[in-house]
């Protein structure tokens, strides 16, 4: 069963008690995501979210790594478009040391300039990781694309030249902006006991921060094309199309056809340009739902002359599957295979507490298990199609190829 409180300050607890399992998952989640960023702010979220592991003013960077390493735990981070999370996963009878070290790091991080200085290095680097892979800057080449007067189709890691402008001042006010009560949402699931839940509660509890109201501006589909020469073996697509928002009565419809189109191993374009014509190794698709919109993106890896034909196979394909309709038997295959990955997914806390702490951050609800298992069985084969034939605009191109392939 789970329950939330909201305490005085506006913060919320999420937690789901789990008796049998001998583990427990804490996030903390806040509201602020690289979609809250100014233009000169670009990557100062997820900037902030390094600097958090970085040292507060009883506890070292390797202290807090040696808290989780010495009681055989897990601590990380991640930050998306939309809101960061801050996870330990640890044994029951550890929690409670992990909401302190999580709530230590939360409220009394120093940001020492000198650690801003190494963080903004071990940035730059994950930056030229990233390009370095284009399987990866594929994807962030097609976001600019689609959204590319909004801040969505920003790069969360940030640019060299947003990086260089970080400070402890920028820090601090984006925090006080961003990191409020009525922004952050403890999720907790596992073998929960009411000690833990107490102190939760008074670690986070008791904060006072009052930023600004959060008003978002609809990101515009723009339908375009990037090119990006580079020497590679192998040459990469992206083809992106507006999708549906999280709170969209279809989001479990487009679950279902991207699962026939791109998103299992027996997909259509899994089928068709993997098993049938050998095209590719790496080819699927995705569908990234947010609070007021929605992405479909289709990805696929070839050598560098087969690019034209791969993107033609894959438009090919959509056009059939518009005009000779999806079949009943994919509908429930692909229905069965969405219940089976909620259902496997209740076997680990983790991800019981990532997505009840998303859906009480972004939807300001919780949604069952019952009740998520209810849309998926309500899918239809005609609700699937409409969104299939909703498919037509002209799609965002995302391309990294070699310079010496010049047919495409």
């Amino acid at each position: 069963m789970v329950t939330t409180y909201t305490c005085d300050n506006g913060l919320r607890i999420v937690s789901e008690t789990i008796p049998h399992f001998r583990s427990v998952a804490v996030g903390v989640f806040v509201k602020a995501g690289s979609r809250d960023e100014l233009p000169e702010e670009n990557g100062l979220t997820h900037f902030i979210e390094h600097m958090l592991f970085k040292g507060t003013k009883t506890r070292s960077a390797k202290q807090i790594a040696r808290e989780f390493d010495r009681i055989g735990g897990d601590m990380n981070a991640y930050t998306s478009k939309e809101y960061t999370c801050y996870y330990a996963k640890v044994l029951d009878h550890h929690a409670e040391l992990a909401v302190e070290v999580l709530a230590d790091m939360f409220f009394n991080s120093t940001m020492d300039p000198v650690e801003i200085e190494k963080e903004r290095q071990v940035v730059l680097e994950e930056i030229s990781m990233t390009e370095d892979m284009p399987d990866d800057d594929v994807h962030e080449q097609l976001w600019k694309v689609m959204y590319p007067d909004h801040s969505m189709g920003d790069p969360i890691l940030g640019t060299e030249k947003t990086l260089a402008l970080f400070t402890k001042e920028k820090i601090m006010e984006f925090m006080n902006r961003h990191y409020t009560p009525e922004n952050t949402v403890i999720s907790v699931a596992g073998n929960i006991t009411p000690s833990l839940l107490h102190k939760i509660e008074s670690c986070f509890g008791s904060f006072q921060r009052k930023g600004a109201e959060k008003v978002y501006t609809y990101p515009d589909f723009t339908s375009g094309s990037s090119l990006k020469l580079k020497e590679t073996e192998q040459g990469h697509l992206c083809l992106g199309y507006p999708g549906v928002s999280m709170t969209d009565e279809r989001l479990f419809d487009f679950a279902v056809l991207n699962n026939i189109l791109g998103g299992s191993m027996s997909s259509r374009l899994f089928q068709e340009i993997r098993e049938e014509r050998g095209l590719a190794y790496s080819i699927y698709s995705y569908h990234s739902p947010y609070s007021d919109h929605g992405s479909f993106a289709i990805y696929g890896g070839t050598a560098n002359e087969q690019l034209p034909e791969m993107q033609r196979v894959i438009l090919e394909s959509l056009e059939t599957a518009r005009a000779n309709g999806i079949q009943s038997e994919e509908i429930a295959d692909s229905k069965e295979q969405l219940k089976g990955s909620l259902l496997l997914g209740m076997e680990s806390t983790s991800a019981r507490m990532n997505r009840n702490g998303k859906h009480e951050l972004l939807l300001g609800r919780h949604k069952s298990y019952e009740e998520i298992l209810r849309l998926i069985d309500e899918v239809s084969v005609e609700k699937v199609q409409s969104l299939l034939n909703k498919l037509t605009k002209a799609p965002a191109v995302s391309i990294i190829r070699s310079k010496e392939v010049s047919s495409f």
